[in-house]
C-alpha cells in the first residue's frame, strides 16, 4: 500500500496591476497656444484703435437705444408670427394635390426667395406708384397715409420670411410616415384633423430648430428695415452716432443689444427643443448649465486618459 502524498496547491500570484499612461496629445496644446495667441492679437489690434470705449456704457442703456431695442424685438415678433402662419398654409398649398393652390406657392416661394429682402421693403414702402389709393369699400386713404415704415417692415420681412417656413414646414409633414395618415383615414379622420391633430405634431421635432434660427436671424435681419425710416436699434444708434460722433462706438452698443437678445432667444429655443426631443432620444441633451459644469471640469485638461482592458 503506498502512502499518498497530499498535494498542496501552489500560492496564486495575483496579476499585475495594469498601469494605463494617458496618450499625450500635443497637436491641442498647439492649436490651443495658435489659437491664444490670434486672438491676444485681435484684442491688442482692438485696444490701440482710435475707438472711445469709455463712451459705449454711456449710451448703453440711452432711452433712444432702448427704444428701439424694443422695436426691433416688437417688429421681429410680429412678422415671425405672420411668417409662421402664412407658412403653414403655403406649405399645405405646395403639398395640395390641387394644380392651381400648388402653382401659386411655389411661385410665391420662387419669388421671395429670389429677390433680396432690402429690395422688397423698398418696393412696399414706395408701393402708392402701383396703387395710389386703398379702397376696400369700407375704408379709404391715400396709400403714402396707409404705408407707415412699421407696416411697411412689417409686410417685407413678414412675407419674406413666410416663403422659408413654409419649406420648413413642408420639411417636418413630410418626414412624419405616410403610414400615420393612412391610420388616421382609416379611424375615420378627414384632411384637415388628420393634418392637426396627428401630422403636425409629430411634425414639430423637425420645424421647431430651424424656426428658431428663423427668428433668431429675424432679429438681425430686421435692421434692414432702417432703410424705410423704421426706429429700430441700427436708426437709433445712427441717429444718436450723427450728434454725438461716436459712430464706431454707437455700432457697438447695437452688437451688445443684438448679442444680448439673440442670446436670450437662443437658450429659450434650445428648452423648447429638448422638451420635443424628449419622444425621440432616450438620453435628453444636457442643460447650458450642465454644459457649463462638464467643461469647467473639463478645463486646463489637453489629454485624454485611455481606458484601461
Amino acid at each position: 500500500m503506498t502512502d499518498t502524498v497530499d498535494k498542496i496547491p501552489a500560492p496564486s500570484v495575483p496579476p499585475e496591476q495594469i498601469k494605463a499612461i494617458p496618450v499625450r496629445h500635443y497637436g491641442r496644446w498647439v492649436s490651443g497656444v495658435v489659437v491664444i495667441a490670434i486672438v491676444a492679437l485681435i484684442g491688442i489690434a482692438f485696444s490701440n484703435a482710435n475707438i472711445n470705449y469709455s463712451v459705449i456704457p454711456d449710451y448703453l442703456f440711452d432711452p433712444g437705444i432702448v427704444s428701439g431695442a424694443w422695436t426691433t424685438l416688437y417688429i421681429s415678433v410680429l412678422a415671425m408670427v405672420l411668417g409662421v402662419a402664412l407658412g403653414v398654409v403655403l406649405a399645405v398649398m405646395r403639398l395640395s394635390s390641387n394644380p392651381v393652390t400648388s402653382t401659386v406657392s411655389w411661385f410665391y416661394i420662387w419669388f421671395f426667395r429670389g429677390t433680396p429682402v432690402l429690395v422688397q421693403l423698398l418696393l412696399w414702402y414706395n408701393i402708392s406708384l402701383v396703387f395710389p389709393v386703398l379702397n376696400l369699400g369700407f375704408y379709404k386713404d391715400e396709400m403714402n397715409q396707409v404705408m407707415t415704415p412699421v407696416l411697411t417692415a412689417l409686410l417685407g420681412l413678414g412675407l419674406n420670411e413666410a416663403a422659408y417656413m413654409s419649406e420648413i414646414v413642408r420639411a417636418g409633414i413630410q418626414s412624419v410616415d405616410e403610414g400615420q395618415t393612412e391610420a388616421s383615414h382609416a379611424l375615420g379622420m378627414t384632411q384637415g384633423q388628420t393634418l392637426r391633430r396627428v401630422v403636425l405634431p409629430q411634425a414639430m421635432r423637425v420645424i421647431i430648430p430651424p424656426t428658431g434660427n428663423e427668428f433668431i436671424n429675424m432679429l438681425k435681419t430686421s435692421s434692414l428695415a432702417y432703410a424705410v425710416q423704421l426706429p429700430e436699434l441700427i436708426k437709433k444708434a445712427t441717429d444718436i452716432s450723427s450728434t454725438s460722433l461716436a459712430v464706431v462706438e454707437m455700432y457697438f452698443v447695437a452688437c451688445i443689444w443684438y448679442l444680448f437678445l439673440t442670446t436670450i432667444f437662443s437658450i429659450v429655443q434650445y428648452y423648447i427643443e429638448r422638451r420635443y426631443a424628449r419622444g425621440s432620444t432616450r438620453n435628453l441633451p444636457p442643460t447650458p448649465l450642465q454644459r457649463l459644469k462638464k467643461n469647467l471640469r473639463m478645463f486646463g485638461s489637453f489629454r485624454r486618459p485611455e481606458v484601461a482592458r
